[in-house]
């Protein structure tokens, strides 16, 4: 089995036992919590309904009117800046889910923003990784000559760990502004800002979302906007590290086979449309790389002299070519050669008195061996097959 398919398999195995495992680890840790919430929101539910007196499809009203108004409190989220911030968690697929289109115009227009930003989002930040990684690489051979060090050229080990410390100093200080402007415990801004840079986006903690800032606090939005680009960029780059060196080692091994396969090509035997490989298996019906065939009227043999040519001086009947012929298979099943071992691969002659030759047909052989002019043959390609086989057995 080739490596390609090992590695796929053992992705596909890992991927899900590491799936299996994440849901048994959640399960642990939020079922029982999920149980206790439900029960409390349900507790308060039945006590607000029985002090105001309200009834069930009322409190529902209420309900529906509280969630719906949530998005609002932000202020307008579809002027121009809200519309900027829906634009780039679209482009980013980070996805908050904050505010989405309510018009028919509006969803559609939102997927085919996406088909055509998605691509192009990915590509830009894909290229500004590769912009950081060489920069990084830049400044590490830099420091390792200033440091007159013997090797200066920087590692993937060294790209990961910089890049892995810029991705963490950058994850460190963007939660240290969200914590301040948005009042949250300094985790969950580190929690935040890790599901906004990985794109995953839950959306159960949004910025900008609270007393009017998209309206009211400009530089708050640009501080959130330059903090998602950027973030991401910087995350891309420890993606083309971590994640694209992985997945290009089917590419190199597709190559390394088919340079293997050509210098198997290249040892291999051809013999008159058959190619014997380096295993002792023959393939039939091959056409040389020059893009020969042989077809046509020259048929050259294996021999190592060039005693394969044609001549047309006597000519002999019928029975006295079958005789010589016979006389020498005989001789040739008599000797004793080194290559003795591949006659058993090469296929049958075919006795000519199955061809349906005349007797002019035959020429007179050369050193014991009948050749047949092809010029007269009513089946050209399997004369010319067992002609090339007869000469190449004699040579043997």
């Amino acid at each position: 089995m080739k490596k390609q398919n090992v590695r796929t398999i053992s992705l596909i195995v890992c991927t899900f036992t590491y799936l299996l495992v994440g849901a048994a680890v959640f399960d642990a840790l939020e079922s029982e919590t999920e149980t206790l919430r439900c029960e409390a929101l349900q507790a308060v539910e039945n006590m607000i309904i029985e002090k105001y007196n309200i009834s069930e499809e009322d409190f529902k009203v209420m309900e529906t009117v509280v969630l719906k108004s949530e998005p609002h409190k932000a202020g307008k989220q579809w002027k121009f800046t809200g519309a900027f911030y829906y634009a780039t968690t679209v482009l980013t697929t980070i996805g908050y889910g904050h505010s989405t289109p309510s018009t028919i115009g509006g969803k559609l227009f939102t997927m085919c923003y996406a088909i055509v930003g998605i691509p192009l989002g990915l590509v830009m930040f894909q290229s500004i990784g590769e912009r950081v990684n060489r920069l990084s690489s830049f400044v590490i051979q830099a420091v390792r000559k200033s440091l007159h060090c013997k090797r200066t050229a920087a590692s993937e080990v060294d790209l990961i760990c910089v890049v892995t410390t810029l991705s963490s100093l950058t994850i460190a200080g963007g939660a240290a502004a969200f914590s301040k402007f948005e009042g949250w415990s300094y985790f969950d801004s580190v929690y935040y800002c890790f599901i906004t840079l990985t794109t995953i986006g839950f959306g159960d903690m949004v910025a900008l979302q609270k007393d009017n800032a998209l309206n009211t606090k400009p530089e708050y939005v640009m501080f959130a906007l330059i903090f998602i680009l950027f973030g991401l960029a910087i995350v891309a780059a420890s993606l083309n590290l971590l994640v694209l060196r992985f997945v290009t080692m089917n590419t190199e091994d597709e190559r390394r086979d088919e340079a293997q396969a050509m210098q198997a090509l290249q040892g291999s035997v051809k013999l008159e449309g058959d190619v014997i490989t380096a295993n002792g298996s023959i393939l039939s019906g091959y056409e040389g790389h020059d893009g020969q065939s042989f077809s046509g009227s020259n048929i050259s043999s294996m021999c190592s002299c060039r005693c394969a040519c044609f001549s047309a001086k006597r000519h002999k009947s019928r029975q006295s070519s079958l005789n010589s012929f016979q006389d020498n298979t005989h001789q040739m099943k008599g000797r004793r050669s080194p290559s003795s071992h591949m006659r058993h691969l090469l296929p049958e002659v075919v006795p000519m008195q199955d061809l349906g030759y005349d007797s002019h047909s035959l020429n007179h052989p050369l050193d014991g061996v009948d050749v047949v002019d092809t010029s007269s043959c009513s089946q050209p390609q399997l004369l010319k097959r067992n002609v090339s086989l007869l000469s190449f057995q004699y040579n043997i």
